[in-house]
């Protein structure tokens, strides 16, 4: 597994309950740009829309050698998921006012793969709380190195 992009604001910004892997329409110039790593998650988030799950705000350049037909860098991609699976998804958001952001992109085999989460938002709080349990696991990782 080769990773193309990961949304490390996400994991920041947000707690992630359920991850689901899916694929993504693509064309081939947009393929080559991701394997060239010309991608970003920033901002992108997925929506369900008459029972088809969409990404938003996915961010792949145009590929420089890519012909006259280049699409939108940032234009609507469809994500490839079991009906179940946007139903699930669907309904989740909808009832528990969750959100689905993307969370990384990586190739699978020759394919292309998105995970998408569905997350909660976390407050201000949360946030600050998160940072100094880190520092904690950090200086105490440090302390028992410099003791041994």
């Amino acid at each position: 597994m080769k990773i193309a992009a990961k949304n490390n604001k996400a994991f920041h910004d947000y707690e992630v309950i359920e991850r689901v892997e899916a694929g993504v329409m693509l064309t081939g110039a947009e393929v080559k740009s991701i394997r060239a790593g010309r991608i970003s998650l920033a901002d992108s988030y997925a929506v369900c829309v008459q029972g088809e799950m969409f990404v938003n705000h996915l961010h792949i350049s145009s590929y420089e050698r890519g012909g006259l037909y280049t699409p939108e860098p940032t234009r609507r991609r469809k994500l490839l998921l079991h009906k179940k699976q946007v139903a699930f998804f669907g309904t989740e958001v909808e009832r528990k006012q969750l959100a689905l952001i993307p969370l990384s992109v990586y190739f699978k085999d020759q394919w292309v793969k998105i995970e998408i989460g569905l997350c909660r938002g976390r407050k201000k709080y949360d946030k600050r709380q998160k940072i100094a349990e880190q520092e904690a696991k950090k200086k105490i990782a440090q302390l028992v190195k410099a003791r041994n």
